[in-house]
């Protein structure tokens, strides 16, 4: 089915070459000649995406997108306006225009600004119908993604869920992985049961064991009464085992047989307990150098990653970042916010070493300390003005010249290392047409390395 785009403009000429290059990149045009025309065939048309002119006699643009936004809240709409009114623009994409487009424009600029509305529509949709893939019963409001990397994040997820395996999150810090265990937790049948966590490496040394398994009365100084611990509090639930890649070596012998046979023995005690309880752990370390340096047991190991799980890192799933920002100002209490074109970009562009945390606590300071409601690029903190800055300087040319086409090559070629050879994220890396980049891998023989099996 052919995506549907409605067109509002009152001047016959603009109105005409619109419908043709739109109808020439295979997109279902419906075209009206003043506001009040373009409302009355919104609702038996449904076009995903509707563009007006803002300036119109009768009905201007503003109306006609406040009525819109009034009657079908999820319609995109970009606005077409003269050179040198951005002002107006900027109050179109507050009042919930999702982009704009200056007069005169070239067939390039239409294109691409339509190919990035409607994939941000895709984006969304896609996002809702995994999320609701997953499970009616669970919240997935805090997991945002509709990466490739992420659709397989999910999958994982609704296929474990109701099982009692063990599940190893791994991922760098600030990836969501507890996030991920909640979800786990929260679609399986111990739902209504207790959801424990415990952190392995912030708990002191001498402490953890009694945490972890509990304690008796006059186990040890300062042991004034029984302590309950974790597993206990979890039975019948699921216990969330972070940082667990930290967890002594003494004590892991203690872990493995709860695994292995479902009982634990509480410090100073001599009654053994039984517990039901699923195992969530996660770590930010590689498991496999620690057990090779003899502080990881191999076959605890083995008994914790049953099924492992893997969250990617954000600078391997740009494509999400434009969806975070949006939830993370929902979130905190912005939702009206827009981010002026070149600051998102900047943001996408960023390696964002702390991950989805990063980008959350970025996006709160910056709704803080706004002086208005567009975000603009100088108002990021310094840190990704120069990023951009080194960015801007990263070709050097030799003295005596270098190959113009040979530079392109290169220049390709990274991008898609950069994007693990995604070619819409190399794409959107070098801000082209995703068509573009297809051509320039044909015209320089650019094909992805074979990996060895």
């Amino acid at each position: 089915m052919k995506t549907k785009i409605l067109v509002i403009d009152d001047d016959t000429s603009l109105r005409r070459v619109l419908e043709y290059n739109l109808q020439e990149e295979g997109y279902e045009v419906l075209t009206a000649s003043s506001g009040e025309e373009g409302l009355s065939l919104l609702e038996s048309f449904q076009p995903q995406l509707v563009i007006t002119d803002i300036k119109m006699t009768g009905m201007d643009g503003m109306m006609v997108l406040k009525s819109i936004k009034d009657r079908s809240p999820d319609t995109l709409v970009v606005i077409i306006t003269a050179f040198g009114s951005v002002d107006a623009a900027v109050e179109a994409m507050k009042a919930g225009a999702y982009d704009y487009i200056t007069k005169p424009f070239n067939r390039d600029a239409l294109r691409l600004t339509v190919r990035k509305a409607l994939q941000f529509t895709g984006l969304a949709e896609e996002n809702q119908r995994l999320k609701s893939e997953l499970s009616d019963k669970a919240d997935f409001r805090t997991i945002i993604g509709s990466s490739n990397k992420m659709e397989k994040v999910f999958e994982v997820i609704r296929k474990v869920a109701d099982t009692d395996a063990a599940v190893l999150i791994t991922g760098e810090s600030g990836t969501g992985k507890e996030l991920a265990a909640r979800s786990i937790h929260a679609n399986s049948s111990r739902s209504n049961k207790p959801f424990v966590t415990i952190n392995c490496a912030a708990i002191p040394r001498d402490l953890l064991e009694s945490e972890l398994f509990g304690h008796t009365k006059g186990a040890f100084t300062g042991a004034i009464k029984e302590k309950t611990g974790k597993f206990q509090l979890a039975d019948g639930g699921t216990i969330f085992l972070d940082e667990v890649g930290e967890l002594l070596l003494e004590l892991q012998p203690k872990l493995l047989r709860a695994l292995q046979e479902k009982e634990i023995e509480p410090v100073g005690g001599t009654k053994v307990l039984k517990i039901d309880v699923r195992v969530i752990s996660a770590t930010n370390l590689n498991i496999d150098n620690a057990i090779a340096a003899g502080t990881f047991r191999a076959d605890l190991y083995y008994r914790l990653s049953v099924i492992p799980l893997h969250l990617p890192p954000l600078r391997e799933r740009r494509e999400d970042i434009p969806l975070l920002i949006r939830y993370f100002s929902a979130k905190h209490g912005s939702d009206r916010i827009i981010f002026e074109k070149d600051a998102l970009e900047t943001l996408i562009r960023y390696s964002w070493p702390g991950n989805v945390r990063e980008l959350e606590n970025t996006v709160e300071r910056l709704l803080i300390m706004r002086n208005s409601d567009l975000i603009c690029s100088g108002d990021l903190p310094e840190k990704f003005r120069q990023n951009r800055t080194k960015e801007s300087g990263i070709v050097k040319l030799p003295d005596e010249g270098y190959s113009l086409e040979q530079l392109e090559r290169e220049i390709v070629v990274e991008a898609l290392e950069r994007n693990a050879w995604n070619q819409t994220a190399a794409a959107r890396f070098l801000r082209i047409p995703r068509h573009t980049l297809l051509y320039r891998m044909e015209k320089y023989a650019i094909e992805q390395p074979k990996t060895e099996n």
